[in-house]
């Protein structure tokens, strides 16, 4: 063990116990990071979201290329905030309901993650709302949200 953990850090109790001591200044330090572990951080974006049913095509990015939808049904179009010109095309992010104007719509714990296949601008994934960042799939949007409480809700998502 170094001279300076033993130190600083270190010494024998009045009982011969080997106590820990902490530093006045790394008091501080101790004090965030337990506020920390007790309020949690947001490791992603927030926005907002609603859905879109069938017919799906054509798309924005792919036309009406069938092969572009993953087999879970689990996408989405990429509001003007994430669309990128276009950029946004195939990416993936997880997503997860924050709220809504109904209390009990999220479905508590539920994360998901879609694909972008479309803009949300255009007329077959029109949003409900201008500045709707994602316009999801039925299938995502009911996996994370009860659709027959709210059809905008609130969102936290992460490209991954």
């Amino acid at each position: 063990m170094s001279s300076f953990f033993r130190e600083n850090f270190i010494y024998s109790g009045v009982d011969g116990r080997i106590v820990l001591r902490v530093p006045k200044t790394h008091h501080l330090c101790l004090s965030l990071l337990f506020l920390f572990a007790i309020f949690g951080s947001s490791h992603g974006d927030v926005g907002t979201s609603s859905f879109y049913n069938p017919p799906y095509l054509p798309t924005a990015c792919y036309g009406n290329d069938v092969s572009q939808f993953p087999a879970n049904n689990l996408f989405a179009s990429a509001g003007e905030g994430i669309w990128d010109n276009g950029a946004s095309c195939g990416r993936e992010y997880l997503v997860r309901c924050l709220s809504a104007t109904v209390p009990g719509t999220c479905v508590e714990g539920q994360i998901i993650q879609v694909r972008i296949v479309d803009r949300a601008a255009t007329s077959v994934s029109l949003a409900l709302r201008d500045g709707t960042t994602m316009v999801l799939s039925a299938t995502a949007f009911q996996m994370i949200a009860n659709a027959s409480s709210a059809d905008v809700i609130n969102i936290e998502f992460q490209q991954v």
